[in-house]
């Protein structure tokens, strides 16, 4: 019996990797790393169709492995892919080459014939914040009032309208000046504030009702297990509208928390109508005790919560569900 499991990945990421990977050897299976940022120019990835028969093989530094007969994968991180390439081509060539690396590597990973924690079309589609809501308001949560626009006008009606609104933009959005990253994070559109939205013409945004918080929420669910977490991020200045602004300090902050029975059913509902085993899952409770779903993103950092846990756990269910030691939901699409 094959017993590999393939880990989607790059250098820098943190040790929930190491984790996982514990775990994993743990249950018997064994690891292969793909660092993403060690390819092309280190790592080679080749698939081939000869003789009646389909073989993936990866080449690390360290190692040769034949990639067509794992048992399973997480695609968790696919960061700074094609790493040192520019200094080694033309100019005029990086552009393409960049290109066609995402889409073969991206390739294989939809190609892959057995059972995966992630892939680039499920994150892709995760990406709809837009969906994400329509769905939630479908199977019962409630949501904050939301207009997503880059008509100035609908802005101002919908912030005139609802007063305390809070506007933010609906992908991983950064500015990148002199070489410096500056993240956009959420934050309250003052009413003085409303002549700036002419800018929305070049570039939508999401706004939405404020809903004034007893406390946030993150829920990270691996298979049909279940971890929650609360802060009460209002007692903190710089995390009141966006706990992330003053996520480092908040680091030890959070606490297990219990759900109640029908939010934690609306969870995981949420996954099989996505057919996804992990989510990490943004809620707020407002003081009525009220809980407002935000969204949910399709690879959600977990590390931080994870030490929070006896043992780990979260890491353990990951390698459980790679494992094939607890429940999935199947999502091998070559049948």
């Amino acid at each position: 019996m094959n017993n590999k499991i393939l880990i989607i990945t790059h250098t820098a990421d943190n040790f929930s990797i190491e984790k996982v990977t514990d775990y994993i050897a743990k249950n018997g299976f064994e690891v292969i790393r793909f660092d993403v940022d060690l390819y092309p120019l280190q790592n080679r990835l080749s698939t081939t169709f000869q003789d009646g028969q389909w073989i993936s093989t990866l080449e690390t530094p360290d190692a040769k492995h034949r990639l067509d007969d794992i048992t399973a994968v997480w695609y968790r991180r696919a960061y700074n892919m094609g790493n040192g390439l520019k200094e080694e081509i033309d100019a005029k060539f990086y552009g393409a080459a960049m290109g066609e690396i995402r889409t073969t590597l991206f390739g294989f990973l939809e190609s892959i014939d057995t059972y995966a924690l992630g892939k680039p079309s499920v994150y892709r589609r995760l990406d709809s914040k837009e969906e994400q809501l329509k769905i939630a308001d479908k199977i019962g949560f409630k949501i904050p009032e939301t207009c997503i626009t880059n008509n100035p006008e609908e802005a101002k009606s919908f912030i005139l309208k609802h007063q305390n609104v809070i506007g933010k933009m609906q992908s991983g959005f950064a500015i990148y000046e002199d070489g410096v990253e500056s993240v956009v994070f959420t934050n309250v559109i003052e009413e003085e504030k409303l002549e700036d939205l002419d800018s929305l013409l070049y570039c939508p945004m999401q706004f939405q009702k404020k809903i004034e918080k007893k406390k946030e929420l993150r829920v990270t669910v691996v298979g049909r297990d279940v971890y929650a977490f609360e802060i009460d991020s209002q007692k903190f200045d710089d995390a009141k509208v966006d706990w992330r602004k003053d996520g480092v300090n908040l680091i030890d902050k959070w606490m297990p928390t219990e759900l109640p029975r029908d939010i934690e059913a609306k969870i995981l509902e949420l996954l099989d109508v996505y057919n996804v085993d992990y989510g990490a899952m943004d809620i707020i409770v407002s003081p009525e005790d009220e809980y407002y779903f935000i969204e949910i993103n399709a690879a959600g950092e977990f590390f931080w919560l994870d030490n929070l846990t006896e043992e780990n756990l979260i890491s353990k269910s990951i390698a459980d569900l790679l494992c094939d030691k607890a429940p999935r939901r199947n999502n091998v699409v070559l049948v």
